[in-house]
């Protein structure tokens, strides 16, 4: 097969699949529809300068459509929560390895504006207010003590952001966020029911 058969076979599968996919596709966030998000987080605002990620973001969050048929029938407004977990550590490589381990618990409503400019195409942005609950413990050791370092604390947590859902099949999609406050990237894929 030489390239300009093989071009145009890409070329028509492509289109193929994308017929399907506009098949299947379910129209945007709407009145009633309730969407659980799974997904994952890289890196996270959590912690600071000189931390290393223990464990990525896990997220889940819940959506509910509350008001529809805004902007020409293409916008709709959703409520739901946020639920996350992630785990940093910080090191002093001079103090015979010492350091901390963090984990983050984060949990909070939060709430978005949708905008579908095709019908497979879920655009959104919003933001959450909530909690993150901190434990912190110690490891190494630190001028040859072994005490040992635990404490929890929380404090009030936010994010605001923009993303985007792309339905491939019935009531499946994947989904993209860019934020600020939480995570500054999270992908994943979305039930709609």
């Amino acid at each position: 097969m030489n390239k300009k058969h093989l071009s145009k076979s890409i070329c028509i599968c492509a289109c193929c699949f994308l017929s399907c996919v506009a098949t299947f596709a379910q129209s945007a966030f709407a009145k009633g529809d309730k969407v659980i998000n799974l997904g994952v987080g890289l890196p996270t605002y959590l912690g600071g300068s000189g931390y290393s990620m223990s464990m990525p973001l896990i997220s889940g969050s819940f959506e509910y459509g509350i008001v529809d048929n805004l902007i020409d029938g293409k916008a709709s407004v959703g409520v739901g929560g946020y639920v996350g977990y992630t785990a940093n550590k910080y090191t002093y490589k001079y103090l015979d390895n010492f350091g901390y381990k963090y984990s983050y618990f984060i949990i909070g409503p939060r709430g978005a504006f949708h905008y579908s400019p095709i019908p497979a195409l879920d655009a959104y942005g919003g933001g959450m207010f909530g909690y993150t609950v901190i434990g912190s413990s110690s490891f190494g050791t630190f001028h040859e003590s072994d005490t040992k370092y635990n404490v929890n604390d929380s404090n009030i947590s936010y994010s605001v952001f923009v993303g985007a859902r792309y339905y491939f099949a019935d009531g499946i999609s994947a989904f993209t966020e860019l934020g600020y406050g939480i995570a500054p990237i999270e992908i994943g894929i979305s039930f709609k029911f």
